[in-house]
């Protein structure tokens, strides 16, 4: 099979395209046939050399998230039938015409979506659903501040959120972004150049801060989190981008009873996985049947532009996802 494969650490043009063997299945494992990757910010750490993957998980070829057809079942599997269309969370190793899924990790393709449109839902959906609604206990009628609106994770979160009731306020970093976000249904797009989002959300809010905070930023956004939300507040991290130290007030944690909390996803185990793929198998899969909920392609590449793909990502001008075509 042909693999995208990261032949050093460093730019874009490390990304090759080479022939790997198929991989083997087991157990409950599913083979797919991939028709489209998803492409995710952890992949260009792990092609820097700055986010290694599991020990399980392959060591050379990035992906965390594929849509195809299943091709071949383990001697386990139950759960689906070759020739049934998913997308799937996978821990790499998806920018290749052949991946190997645990089952409980696949979901079913809504039938209004294409390929590439499935395939941008898994890493950002999951992360999401598991950081949001499981770690940050988003509730109907709360409120939601999501940092990087316009990104993968953005995209997710305003449409999750909104659809199951809650308002959501975002940040991004020019008015067209801001506008993107409000359109897909976001309250309020803060520019973060221009405006000071603690300030604003104190305005927003009536003074009374916001229920949950998603942050992908860290650095010196902790203590402007902190301000902003309101009593019994949570704050979940997924990144840190501006970097991992920060200078905090603790005081307002103790005033505010406030909840610091955050996770990766990548290094859980299939169980964990599995979970969630239930979560949203019942709770936005309909959604997204229906069309209340959308994926949000910006770009499609084939395969063997890989690296400008990653050069698109790299950039921050997109609005929404980048996805890799097999087809």
């Amino acid at each position: 099979m042909k693999a995208i494969v990261i032949t050093q650490p460093g730019g874009p043009e490390v990304l090759q395209l080479e022939e790997r063997p198929i991989p083997a299945i087991s157990g409950k494992e599913v083979l797919i046939k991939v028709m489209a990757a998803g492409i995710n910010r952890p992949d260009i750490y792990q092609r820097k050399g700055n986010y290694p993957p599991p020990a399980w998980a392959s060591q050379d070829i990035p992906g965390l998230e594929i849509a195809g057809i299943i091709e071949a079942i383990g001697t386990n599997g139950s759960r689906w039938n070759v020739g049934d269309k998913v997308c799937a969370l996978v821990s790499g190793a998806g920018y290749a015409e052949y991946c190997s899924v645990p089952e409980g990790q696949c979901l079913r393709i809504p039938g209004n979506l294409s390929f590439t449109e499935a395939a941008s839902l898994p890493e950002t959906f999951f992360t999401v659903w598991s950081n949001v609604f499981d770690r940050g206990q988003l509730k109907q009628h709360e409120s939601l501040l999501v940092h990087g609106g316009s990104s993968g994770i953005g995209v997710a979160a305003i449409q999750m959120a909104k659809a199951l009731g809650s308002t959501v306020f975002v940040t991004a970093g020019t008015d067209e972004k801001c506008l993107f976000c409000e359109q897909l249904g976001a309250d309020k797009g803060i520019n973060y150049k221009t405006e000071n989002f603690k300030e604003r959300i104190d305005v927003l809010t009536d003074g009374k801060g916001v229920d949950v905070i998603l942050d992908m930023i860290g650095g010196d956004y902790a203590n402007d989190n902190m301000h902003s939300l309101g009593n019994d507040g949570r704050l979940v991290l997924i990144n840190t981008m501006k970097g991992k130290e920060a200078m905090v007030d603790l005081s307002l944690v103790l005033r505010k009873r406030l909840t610091v909390t955050g996770s990766t996803l990548r290094n859980r185990d299939t169980t964990f996985k599995s979970a969630i793929a239930t979560k949203l198998e019942q709770n936005i899969w309909p959604l997204l049947a229906s069309g209340e909920i959308r994926p949000v392609v910006n770009a499609v590449f084939p395969v063997s532009e890989a690296a400008k793909a990653h050069q698109l990502m790299e950039s921050g001008d997109h609005l929404g996802k980048i996805v890799l075509s097999f087809e």
